[in-house]
């Protein structure tokens, strides 16, 4: 498997941007040179990563996101 990474990754698998072969090499997200842990959903080409906020879940039962915009850096943690 090559080291490129897809533009825009999610982790629900209901999402059309999901794809567990390159989730299952344990992918880092960087945002502004900050690590961050609990990613949903990246987009390198717009500059944005969708973040949980907490244990907190939205109606249809799926964690509460919140948007961040800045530099995006995908990374391999293997």
């Amino acid at each position: 498997m090559s080291d490129v990474f897809p533009d825009r990754l999610s982790v629900d698998p209901s999402s059309r941007f999901y794809d567990e072969a390159i989730l299952s090499r344990h992918v880092g997200i960087r945002l502004n040179g900050v690590e961050f842990t609990n990613v949903e959903e990246y987009c390198v080409s717009e500059g944005w990563i969708r973040t949980t906020l907490g244990k907190t879940l939205d109606r249809r039962g799926k964690p509460l996101t919140i948007k961040r915009q800045g530099v995006v850096e995908p990374f391999f943690k293997d």
